[in-house]
């Protein structure tokens, strides 16, 4: 009899276990370490499986344990100016962005969405269309649930706005309201809250046209403003919870869309062919790093960043890869690696990277 409740005991023991006959923190430790590709794959094993793969618990020790992957989404309109969400895995030897399934059908034909990710998230925020008023309307993406659901809405409909994450809360910054009253504004969406937070500010201009995050400040470019009819930008101290005019030298070479990389300003000007600027700080000036040949790139561009490596993305996700460590200059010409996009002419509104 006792033999007998033992080995029970040892039955429902082991189907209680990740893996049977191993403590659940080697466990976890050995599954940690699949390629994120084949997170699909471990989720179709067993429900125990799945729920861990899916939880913050599997994401916090993938990031904590240096052992996350970073992939890229882009939100991208059609000819038939509908809305899609793609995926890149860029460590995977095949290269070619994935169509992101289930994408909320209130969205398909929405302008001006804030397009921002939070940890394992991305987010949909706000829009607008021809016959539809901005809304307030907040959508979520699970990247390891591989699912959409709806989101905290704004606590003010816009749209055209942007938005930025610092300090683990999502910006919402500018843009257009259906109130035309409204003074210009930003709110701050705290996930642990689960609720966005309203700010106002006179500096806040509506006409946003991009942002960055640099050296612990929200930098915003502003389309040209009634006093100067020039372009400038302005960025939040979040130490004095205040909105201050940048340095007009900075804000002047700022002609397209910009990413941070070691904490160096870059910015993609695509006024006169494709190249690449770079900010330097200490000279306040801006300076040439190469140009790109016309045949790679397919303008208009979006660039994001995933540690030395800049990705910038054109129609139809066209890719071309620049490694900061490893790239040649050959007579003002940058060199990168390419990755064949669609044959399409899809316009990239947004690139946004998740870890995981």
């Amino acid at each position: 009899m006792e033999g007998g409740c033992e080995r029970v005991n040892q039955v429902e023991e082991s189907r209680g276990q990740l893996i049977s006959g191993l403590p659940d923190d080697v466990a976890l430790f050995c599954l940690a370490r699949v390629p994120r590709k084949y997170h699909a794959v471990l989720k179709c094993v067993c429900r125990k499986w799945r729920d861990l793969v899916c939880s913050e618990e599997w994401y916090a020790y993938r990031l904590n344990n240096n052992l996350s992957e970073t992939w890229i989404y882009a939100l991208c309109r059609d000819k038939f100016e509908l809305i899609w969400c793609y995926e890149l895995d860029p460590y995977d030897s095949r290269r070619c962005w994935r169509l992101v399934q289930g994408l909320p059908s209130q969205c398909l034909k929405r302008k001006g969405m804030g397009f921002e990710t939070l940890g394992k998230k991305v987010y949909l925020l706000g829009g607008c269309g021809w016959s539809e008023d901005a809304t307030d309307e907040a959508y979520c993406f699970d990247v390891a649930r591989n699912s959409w659901s709806g989101a905290a809405s704004l606590s003010t409909a816009r749209c055209y706005f942007a938005c930025q994450v610092m300090d683990g809360k999502i910006y919402a910054i500018g843009g257009l309201s259906s109130k035309l009253s409204d003074q210009p504004f930003w709110d701050t969406y705290d996930p642990q809250k689960n609720c966005w937070e309203p700010h106002s500010d006179a500096k806040i201009c509506h006409d946003v046209t991009d942002s960055i995050v640099l050296d612990g400040k929200i930098y915003i470019r502003c389309g040209a403003s009634s006093a100067t009819s020039r372009v400038y930008a302005i960025f939040y101290e979040p130490l004095e919870g205040t909105w201050q005019h940048a340095d007009a030298d900075m804000a002047s070479g700022w002609k397209g869309p910009a990413v941070v990389v070691d904490g160096t300003l870059y910015v993609l000007d695509q006024s006169s062919g494709t190249r690449l600027m770079m900010w330097q700080k200490d000279k306040r000036e801006w300076v040439a790093v190469g140009r790109l040949s016309s045949l790679l790139t397919r303008p208009p561009c979006r660039i994001v960043a995933i540690g030395k490596r800049i990705y910038i993305i054109g129609k139809g996700l066209s890719t071309v890869v620049l490694d900061l460590d490893k790239t040649r200059n050959m007579d003002g010409v940058m060199v990168g690696s390419s990755m064949p996009g669609f044959i399409s002419e899809d316009n990239v509104i947004s690139c946004k990277c998740v870890a995981l």
